[in-house]
């Protein structure tokens, strides 16, 4: 029984599946597909919503993911609106230069990364995890790598941000890495799992 994931990115496709030791198919093979309108009000909401759009879709497994950052001191923003917190979707240097303003002046730098994965089966089967990574919001952005709030964000434990630390570290720390880790060890997945192969 194949296992869809609610994504036509290429990238996080093969993440996924590499992580999951399962096969994936994009979403992309069931093209044309609907639009999934995301107004939920939780990084789970949104998840569920992907994951339970494809799968009554196409019948199948399918799996999706919602991320963004909650900082502390604004009160868990941007959050779901972490992609558009200046407006355009996906302006990463527009939302960090909001950010670095809102939190002008202000001691409280805690933040976290959060990655929601939810897992829908066709028979009303449904698996929801979080997986967080926490640090805190840097003074100035650093770094070349990774994309969005990378640059100011610097995990704890570590000296350096996530557009520092490089590929391999983020891979092992990140919110996506703690989320795959808590579905691959769940009961329930490893007894689904069997479905996928």
């Amino acid at each position: 029984m194949p296992l869809y994931l609610a994504s036509g990115n290429a990238h996080k496709l093969q993440e996924l599946q590499d992580s999951l030791g399962v096969p994936l198919l994009s979403q992309k093979e069931l093209a044309p597909l609907p639009e999934w309108i995301e107004d939920g009000d939780s990084f789970e909401a949104n998840a569920l919503i992907k994951a339970r759009g494809l799968r009554d879709f196409s019948g199948h497994w399918a799996l999706a993911d919602d991320s963004g950052l909650e900082v502390d001191a604004l009160d868990g923003a941007p959050g779901i609106h972490s992609a558009r917190f200046a407006g355009e979707h996906g302006n990463d240097a527009a939302n960090n230069e909001l950010l670095l303003k809102k939190l002008q002046n202000q001691p409280n730098r805690s933040a976290r990364f959060v990655c929601v994965l939810a897992l829908c089966g066709p028979g009303g089967q449904e698996l929801v995890l979080r997986g967080t990574c926490e640090g805190e919001i840097t003074q100035t952005p650093s770094g070349e790598h990774g994309f969005g709030y990378d640059p100011l964000f610097q995990p704890h434990g570590y000296a350096n941000s996530f557009a520092e630390l490089g590929a391999d570290i983020k891979a092992r720390i990140s919110h996506r890495a703690q989320a795959l880790r808590l579905l691959k060890e769940h009961e329930n997945f490893l007894k689904f799992s069997q479905l996928f192969r």
